[in-house]
């Protein structure tokens, strides 16, 4: 209730409330991920989604008070479909934004596809940073963080704790190599060194079976023995094949970082500080489950559309986007910082969360790297790196 009145206290005076006005939402996914190594992290059925309902009942809380009202639509993208088919069936059914859980080349075609007829996409699944770079489009905003930011809120960590010598270890997969460039570029963006690289090649076979603790038991210590001297092993397992294996497998008895181990996110179960207790428990009782990092962008999605109809007193899309692009954007997400928008990539600014699976251990930006306009800006590619062009 305090967040619904704060709202209309910020809303503008002489902008009147729009008659019995709806805002449709989309909610566009692909197939859902193979299944991950450890059994106790197999994401729900409607992982993401979730978080978007709970959004679209707080936009309706506050457009109560406004006579606006929010409602999702959703589509799915079947592995070999058509995303941008599938981006102008929901424009269809009259939604104006769209939140996207798609892999890097579905949200490209889903965007192109949906830019004529004014569609604003919310990237809350794909990491990749060609999407936020050369592949930036105008009508998409970064709510995942990066890759890149992902490896700088760890790097900024491990540096702060005087764990300088790496042991990269990645994955045979083109993603993997994706997040094994972050870590590369977080390194020498922060004074970390990577002594030595080394690649686990995935040779496929069964994920989980009777016999992989013993096998894993015996591969592990041989692909990181007779390393040069280390603080640190950092892990680029985008796939999820090896890198849930490292941890107490090691050669020599080193922390595990990156895919795993202490493992940067957006969002964890056990984030409890800057009223986060109070977003775990609403979305508990609402959906018998964990608000994961998925949930937590796709929340922040749809939050940001309903902010953004609060502070215009608009639900016309146009209105609605322009004060999204626009300076005035800032809007609280249990972080300890509100979140913006960067009008370089369309990267939303936000903290990046350390956690080693029962503990958030951390939080950065780490104190003491500064930035001359945002200290979240240390976080991922900044202003005179990008390389987007957007109109």
């Amino acid at each position: 209730m305090q967040m619904v009145v704060l709202a209309l206290l910020l809303m503008p005076a002489s902008i009147a409330p729009a008659a019995g006005a709806e805002v449709t939402i989309g909610y566009l996914h692909g197939p859902r991920a193979q299944e991950p190594l450890s059994l106790v992290e197999v994401p729900a059925e409607n992982d993401g989604r979730e978080g978007a309902e709970l959004a679209i009942e707080d936009n309706n809380t506050t457009g109560r008070f406004l006579n606006q009202s929010f409602s999702m639509v959703t589509a799915m993208v079947d592995e070999d479909g058509d995303a941008g088919a599938q981006a102008l069936a929901l424009a269809e059914q009259g939604a104006s934004f769209v939140v996207a859980d798609l892999a890097a080349d579905a949200l490209v075609k889903a965007a192109d596809a949906g830019r004529e007829r004014g569609l604003l996409f919310f990237n809350i699944g794909a990491a990749d940073d060609r999407l936020r770079e050369e592949d930036c489009r105008p009508n998409v905003i970064h709510v995942a963080p990066s890759h890149s930011m992902l490896a700088d809120g760890l790097a900024q960590y491990l540096v702060w704790k005087q764990w300088r010598r790496w042991l990269l270890v990645e994955g045979s997969h083109p993603e993997d190599r994706l997040f094994g460039d972050a870590l590369r570029r977080a390194a020498k963006r922060f004074g970390a060194e990577i002594v030595e690289e080394r690649i686990f090649e995935d040779k496929g076979g069964a994920r989980q079976t009777d016999s992989g603790v013993v096998q894993v038991q015996r591969q592990i210590p041989v692909l990181t023995q007779e390393a040069p001297e280390y603080d640190v092993l950092v892990a680029a397992d985008e796939s999820e094949v090896f890198a849930a294996y490292l941890p107490y497998r090691t050669w020599d008895p080193r922390p595990v970082a990156g895919s795993a181990g202490l493992v940067p996110t957006s969002w964890h179960a056990s984030h409890g500080q800057w009223g986060a207790l109070q977003m775990h428990s609403r979305f508990q009782k609402r959906f018998s489950r964990f608000m994961t990092a998925l949930d937590m962008q796709a929340w922040s999605a749809v939050r940001i559309v309903g902010e953004a109809a609060t502070r215009t007193g608009s639900t016309e899309p146009s209105a609605i986007t322009a004060f999204i692009k626009g300076p005035e954007l800032g809007m609280g997400a249990y972080k300890g910082q509100k979140l913006t928008i960067r009008d370089w990539n369309l990267q939303v600014r936000q903290p990046i969360l350390l956690t080693d699976g029962r503990m958030v251990v951390s939080v950065s930006p780490q104190e003491g790297f500064l930035h001359q306009v945002s200290e979240l800006d240390t976080l991922g590619v900044d202003r005179p790196e990008t390389r987007c062009s957007l109109p």
